[in-house]
Parts: structure tokens; sequence; C-alpha cells
């Protein structure tokens, strides 16, 4: 199906471009969940907690093009950590929503071209906004890309905080499962902050949209310095009284989700499809093992479908040491390599060249100044108290 024809966004200049966050004007970042494509900056929908902050764009409230779909397409193709068929891809998921009436022509013209290359890779639409049956049908028209629409659903009612109604993300989900043929559909119930939007009515309607969704992913808030000073700023009440580099997720919240989706009567799913980890569930959607190598960290994998445990045990393969060793080695990484049953725990290497690694093993791969305790897996120690556990528990062996 073709591409409706809409005028597309203005590019910036180069001047304007100058005047950017440098991280905010380079277009393509690795991130844990794949690749990210971000020529599209700017976004009206204001949710206070938006990661806009860290890149200092917060008050940009108008979409504008830092170059054209086919420049930014063939840029990222061309990257030095693109592998075709492999690597997972993400597109406007850092400065703009990709389902707004003036970015969704960029949006379906980059599934475009990157399906037309007959390319097979993942790639994740992220949104919160309103999606038509009209938008499904050129979702569906894809024929090579495995693509996976996850909708932003937070139940926040504090219009201070989340000004867009939930309603407007909660009807969209039901229209992209109704619709679904070639593309997947995941709930992305974020963020979860206690005593904003977990009492027992949000976590009901969680329940209840999950059943609208392939797959159901939930997480809790990323609340970093610029996030704090924006709540501080505009007398928001604080979530938190720190602020951390992971997201934060407390132990009594989570065990609350649980409680919510626990049904002993499907003892080979008794959670349903419900995930902690976004790869976790976009591979559960397509039939597929986890890529980032999750299952080693098996006490994430404790609410999951036995179908979907086996088909990451069949996939799993722990790398030879001597071979990790080499591929860190070449990015640049210091000091020992080590390969323990749960990662790779290398040294020296940023974020990017670690999620190089992880997707290209399927493996795990860990910053060893930053280690990932036990059960918090990706997330900030706020909230839970076992941390004399967790000092240790990084070097434990999966069973």
């Amino acid at each position: 199906m073709a591409t409706p024809i809409r005028r597309p966004l203005p590019l910036l200049t180069e001047q304007q471009i100058t005047t950017l966050n440098p991280d905010l004007a380079t277009v393509i970042e690795y991130r844990k969940s794949g690749l990210s494509l971000n020529h599209v900056i700017g976004c009206p929908l204001d949710c206070g907690y938006c990661v806009r902050h860290l890149f200092g764009n917060f008050e940009m409230k108008v979409p504008r093009a830092l170059m054209t779909d086919e420049e930014a397409v063939a840029a990222l193709t061309a990257h030095h950590y693109f592998r075709p068929h492999r690597t997972p891809l993400q597109v406007f998921n850092r400065a703009t929503d990709p389902m707004l009436p003036v970015v969704k022509p960029h949006t379906f013209n980059v599934l475009r071209l990157l399906d037309a290359q007959g390319l097979t890779n993942h790639v994740l639409v992220i949104t919160r906004w309103r999606v038509a049956p009209a938008d499904c049908e050129v979702l569906n028209s894809f024929r090579n890309i495995k693509l996976t629409v996850l909708v932003t659903h937070s139940g926040i009612t504090d219009p201070r905080i989340e000004p867009v109604d939930s309603s407007i993300a909660a009807a969209s989900l039901r229209t992209l499962h109704a619709h679904a043929e070639n593309y997947r559909t995941i709930l992305y119930w974020r963020p979860i902050v206690p005593g904003l939007n977990d009492t027992p009515a949000h976590l009901h309607q969680a329940r209840e949209l999950a059943e609208h969704a392939h797959a159901t992913v939930f997480t809790g808030l990323f609340f970093r310095d610029e996030i704090a000073a924006y709540y501080e700023s505009h007398d928001l009440p604080t979530p938190y009284e720190d602020t951390a580099r992971r997201k934060i997720m407390p132990e009594e919240s989570e065990e609350r989700v649980l409680s919510q989706f626990r049904n002993p009567a499907t003892p080979d799913a008794p959670y349903g499809p419900l995930f902690r980890k976004t790869s976790c569930g976009v591979a559960y959607a397509h039939g597929e093992a986890d890529y980032n190598g999750h299952y080693g960290i098996r006490e994430l994998c404790d609410i999951c479908p036995a179908a979907q445990l086996g088909r990451c045990a069949t996939a799993f393969r722990k790398p030879y040491a001597v071979e990790a060793t080499r591929e860190a080695r070449a990015l640049g990484a210091i000091g020992d390599v080590e390969v323990t049953d749960r990662s790779i725990i290398v040294e020296g290497l940023d974020e990017e060249p670690r999620y190089y690694l992880q997707h290209g093993f399927g493996y795990q791969c860990h910053d060893r100044a930053k280690p990932h305790r036990y059960r918090r897996h990706g997330r900030a120690d706020i909230g839970w108290t076992d941390v004399g556990r967790s000092a240790t528990a990084t070097k434990d062996t999966a069973t």
C-alpha cells in the first residue's frame, strides 16, 4: 500500500542544528532495545517525566526534521553497528511521538524504506497518541520487517504530570490489536509510580487492557536530576526523595502488579504474556527467543510463559571466552573480559558497544563498574531492601 503523500516537516538549518544539544543532534543512538533513529525532534504532548528533559529540548513543542527520511535511513543502514536482519531498530522513541499527525508520514516512510530493502530486523514504534484503522492498514502493508507497535499507557490522571488523557492510548491499543495482521502490538505499561497510578482501579484497568495486546511490558519511572528539577520548578509532587540513573520500580509495586495478573488456573502461563523487559515482550509477540539474552538472568524469567522459556532456552548459548574477548577488544575493552553464566563482563566500553556485543551474541553484556543486582536487573535500588544479597549475586550461576 502506498504511503499517503503529505508535506514533509521543514528541515532545521545547519545553523539551528549547531545550537542543539550535541546528543540531540546525533540522530542515531544505540539503546538497549535497538539502534534508535531520531531525525525528527519536538513534541507537544508535555509529559512531565519525558526524557527530553535530558536533552534540554522539553520546550521544543513543534516537531522539526534534522534531515530527510531517505538520508536518515541511509545513515542508519550504513551505521557501523547496524547488522542487516539482526540489529533491532527503533524509530522516533526519544524526542517526539511517531504517531503525531505531522510526524506519522515520516514514520510510515521510514518503515517503507526499510521494508523495501528486504530487511527482516525487528522494528519498534512506541506511541501514546491516536492510531486509526487506516493507520493499521499501512502498518499491515509491510512484508519484511518484524514490526511491533508499543502503546504507552500509564493511567496517570494528574494533568500537570501527564496532560494527555490515557484513554487515547487505550483506544489506540484496542484498534491496533483488532486490526493486527503483519505487525504485533504491546501494552507498554509505564511509568508505574507508587501513590500516583497504582491503585486497585489502575491495576484492574491495566489487566483489562492487556487482553487487547499480544504482550504486556511493565516498568517504573526514570527520575533523573533534570526531571527532578522540572518537578521542583513546577511545584509537582515529587515521587521519590532521590534520583537514579536506572528506572525506579519498587519491590512492593512489582508484587502488586504480579498479584493482579497471576492466574493459577493457567499453570503454563500463570501471569499470561506479562514481561519485565521490552525485548522479552517483543520476542514473545513474534514467537521468537529474546534477542537481549535475558535468559541468563534467570530471576527475570520466573513470570514467563513456559512456551517462551522453551524458545529462549533453545536459542541460548554461552559465548566462548576467546570469542567474546576478541570482539570486546576490537571495540576498545580494557582489563579482563569475563564470561559468566549470566553475562559478558567488560571494562572500558560505553553502552553502545556493549549493546552491539549483546545483540550480536544474544547474551547480556555488563560494565564491571555498574553491576546489575539480583532481582533488580536494570532497575534502581530505590524501593528495595535486600542490598546485602544483591551485592554478590551478579556472578550467581544461572540454574
